[in-house]
């Protein structure tokens, strides 16, 4: 059992890590890595390694488990309470990778990220995850593909890039990138077709005979 829930979660960090390395060298100038802990991949490497063409690296973190970190580049940042003055489009990209669901004013914590950037912004989202909490954060959300799309649209951006995670036995998550200046992207972002049924594979025909075929076998 314990294999099982390790892969739930590992692969779909593989599978996020192997999109951002997709298009993380096409963005320059100063990145923040918003509640970053240490930066790492959780494969070995660290995320400020895919920004290639940064011309600098920054991290935000709060406190609590995995928070604050007092190093240099970091800013002590709350993503529920107004951000400080001087990080209103100071960045160039902000990228934030599954902090959103543990956030209850989900609409202010999704509006910071969005004025902390001059221009990008890279999310990763849970579409469908196993409950997961500590002491110091609890678990509330999980997101659509219209959810991400239309708070975007609220806060000025456009999605430029979007991605859906499609492993059997597995979490669910969405990669999302957008942009305040999206005709500049036209040229440069990887082709890509809107997700149009996240999650598809939930509930389906195969996953239901296999259901019953367990229910059964166990009376």
């Amino acid at each position: 059992m314990r294999v099982h829930i390790d892969r739930q979660f590992r692969i779909v960090r593989i599978w996020s890590n192997r999109e951002l390395k997709k298009i993380a060298s096409l963005f320059c100038g100063k990145v923040v890595n918003v509640s970053a802990w240490d930066d790492r991949d959780k494969e070995g490497g660290y995320y400020k390694d895919y920004f290639l063409n940064a011309s600098a690296y920054y991290y935000t973190n709060y406190s609590g488990i995995r928070g604050y970190q007092h190093r240099r580049n970091e800013y002590f940042v709350d993503l529920a309470k107004n951000i400080p003055e001087e990080l209103i489009r100071h960045f160039d990209v902000v990228f934030n990778h599954t902090t959103l669901e543990h956030i209850f004013d989900i609409k202010k914590a999704f509006k910071n990220l969005c004025d902390m950037t001059k221009d990008v912004a890279i999310i990763i989202v849970p579409f469908s995850q196993v409950q997961h909490e500590t002491e110091s954060y609890r678990d509330y959300w999980r997101f659509t593909p219209s959810c991400i799309r239309e708070m975007f649209r609220e806060n000025g951006m456009d999605v430029i890039y979007e991605a859906e995670s499609k492993h059997k036995k597995a979490s669910i998550y969405l990669l999302f990138v957008a942009s305040r200046n999206p005709h500049k992207w036209q040229q440069q972002m990887p082709k890509f077709k809107p997700i149009e049924e996240a999650g598809k594979r939930i509930g389906s025909k195969w996953s239901f005979k296999k259901l019953k075929r367990n229910i059964l076998g166990k009376h």
